[in-house]
């Protein structure tokens, strides 16, 4: 017998939470957001009906406390908790003391979190399922000596990948034997940092895969279906930028033999609610990769093109419904296309970019859809993921969607920080997307970066040296408007306008590849605030050009800051656990 659900607390932040919220309000349900003391006056805090104090900074001090969240529920007498993704979404020791507080828990029951959100124990169901699973082990990883032994049969690159994790958090590629020490201590460092659990597993990477998974859903009356797959093979860093729904240039029966085995998989561990599985797909075969048990990011485009919100799907399975909805009843109709809007500078290596949006428009039209997680005026910080929002369009057909998509790119304003807009306006104009010959290694391996540059982010000098910025400006000649480009002072454009308060500026700093930070002179800067993870060199040691030097975390997310120059270290000024802006100086080299 079903039990409705009539105050939803949700367990999470940004764009994510919102978009539970919304659906909530037209269900008719009350919504609770709980924030930490950087996220007071958040966008998700203004929208719910109710929100309650965790508490803290970093994600452990705040959205990972359960004692905090179970202090919320009780305070504001939640009978559900939606748990977005991220954080404890896969986490089923949470989601056991949810239940066992008599609280209704969206999301998959704890034991199948244990199977599939291990993805150790996952990669098992899918072989008892008759699923086949990319070459890998079935057990964590105890010591790098292992992975040393796992390459010597099967050869590098080997990817290390988070057992309790997911969207690209803690996974690292050992490309050689001799960095796999190294890569395992990153992966274990960020999976504690995102997910609260080190543990981690291996498996072959494969050379040139495409992304694609299976959305499924599974009731608690033995049912299960799947709504569309979609393609998310456009990725850097491991993590997707772009995705889209149907999965384009997959065979009919291919097409259908994966969502088949999703759901076989899915019911083999008596999966209950929303569930992602994941294949990779190479030259005709697809393997099981693993089984996200939460709402995807990208669950939108799956929207679009099913025309169902998953949300209210999901809190109606919660309340102990039926699916309602059969296989041979599920339709899919046009194609869309989903863009994550990240604070990341596409141009420097994707570097996270945090800080304060001073202006938003964001664009609309026929098909356009924006989830966000923040507005105009709202900071971004380094302590949590660097998602600002996702862009979303809807067509009658692929080639529509991608015009469709630039369309809307064109149209976003968004100032204050860098964002990877340019990055997805250059990728979607490509020949290889238009063509399907992309992979997840696409963006990193065989697109110059170079060409993810904002025109008015441009930078020049005057012939006295002095920086100039390029900036668009509206004139009017004889009643008729012109955009006209201009290359003006960067002292004008910076300079305070009167009666404004002066502040102390920072060094300049210049971006470099992969994550480095540096201004070739010998002065090594932080190319983005962050908190100091590693000091990788002491004074007096030679360094070579692109040497690591320091491991700075920003938007959990590890970033190798390398030397610009060749030399020995001078200074040190960067301890481990040091919080940093943008622009201080961390190593000196002469």
């Amino acid at each position: 017998m079903s039990k409705p659900i009539t105050k939803v607390l949700v367990a999470n932040r940004g764009e994510i939470a919102v978009r539970v919220m919304r659906t909530c309000r037209e269900l008719g349900i009350a919504t609770v957001a709980v924030y930490s003391e950087l996220d007071r006056n958040a966008l998700h805090v203004r929208f719910a009906d109710e929100a309650y104090a965790l508490g803290g900074q970093t994600a452990a001090e705040s959205y990972l406390n359960t004692e905090a969240i179970l202090n919320a529920i009780a305070q504001s007498g939640a009978d559900g908790v939606h748990p977005g993704y991220g954080f404890f979404s896969e986490n089923a020791d949470f989601a056991r003391t949810v239940t066992d507080a008599g609280v209704a828990w969206i999301g998959p029951p704890p034991s199948s979190i244990e199977v599939m959100g291990d993805k150790i124990s996952s990669r098992i169901a899918a072989a008892e399922a008759g699923v086949e699973s990319v070459p890998g082990t079935t057990e964590m990883i105890n010591d790098v000596s292992e992975i040393h032994a796992f390459g010597a049969t099967f050869g590098y690159p080997i990817a290390i990948k988070a057992a309790y994790g997911g969207g690209g958090r803690g996974m690292k590629v050992v490309p050689s034997e001799s960095e796999a020490a190294a890569c395992l201590e990153s992966a274990q460092r960020e999976a504690t940092a995102y997910f609260g659990r080190d543990e981690c597993y291996m498996e072959k990477y494969l050379t040139r895969p495409r992304h694609i998974e299976l959305q499924v859903f599974c009731d608690s009356h033995g049912n299960g279906i799947y709504i569309s797959d979609r393609d998310c093979s456009t990725q850097r860093r491991h993590q997707k930028l772009i995705e889209e729904a149907p999965a384009p240039a997959i065979p009919a029966a291919t097409r259908t033999a994966m969502g088949e085995a999703a759901v076989k998989v899915a019911l083999a561990c008596g999966y209950i609610g929303a569930g992602t599985v994941e294949m990779l797909y190479q030259d005709g075969e697809f393997f099981f990769l693993e089984m996200n048990t939460r709402l995807q990011v990208e669950h939108c485009v799956t929207e679009e093109v099913s025309g169902l919100d998953l949300v209210a799907l999901q809190i109606k399975i919660a309340q102990g419904e039926k699916l309602g909805l059969k296989q041979n009843k599920v339709v899919t109709n046009g194609h869309s296309i989903e863009v994550r809007i990240n604070a990341e500078d596409s141009a420097k290596g994707f570097m996270p970019s945090p800080g304060t949006i001073t202006h938003l428009r964001v664009p609309s039209g026929p098909g356009v859809r924006w989830d966000g997680g923040y507005e105009e005026g709202d900071t971004i910080s380094q302590y949590y993921d660097n998602l600002v929002g996702k862009l979303i369009i809807w067509a009658p057909d692929r080639e529509r969607a991608i015009k469709r998509l630039l369309r809307a790119l064109g149209e976003f304003e968004i100032s204050g920080i860098k964002t990877t807009i340019p990055a997805h306006i250059v990728l979607l104009a490509t020949d290889d997307f238009a063509n399907v010959n992309h992979s997840t290694k696409w963006v990193e391996d065989e697109i110059d970066n170079n060409l993810f540059v904002n025109p008015q982010d441009g930078v020049s000098t005057s012939a006295e040296g002095e920086a100039l910025i390029e900036r668009s400006m509206p004139v009017e000649v004889n009643g008729k408007r012109f955009s006209v480009k201009v290359w003006v002072p960067e002292t004008a454009i910076a300079a305070p306008t009167a009666g404004a308060s002066k502040s102390k500026a920072r060094p300049k700093t210049a971006g470099a590849s992969s994550g480095a930070g540096g201004s070739g002179s010998g002065t090594v800067a932080a190319p983005m605030q962050g908190t100091i993870l590693k000091v990788l060199v002491a004074v007096g040691d030679v360094v070579e050009v692109g040497q690591y030097l320091v491991v700075l975390e920003a938007m959990k997310m590890e970033n190798n800051i390398a030397a610009e120059m060749a030399g020995t270290v001078k200074a040190v000024h960067a301890s481990v656990g040091d919080s940093v802006g943008s622009g201080d100086t961390m190593i000196e080299i002469e």
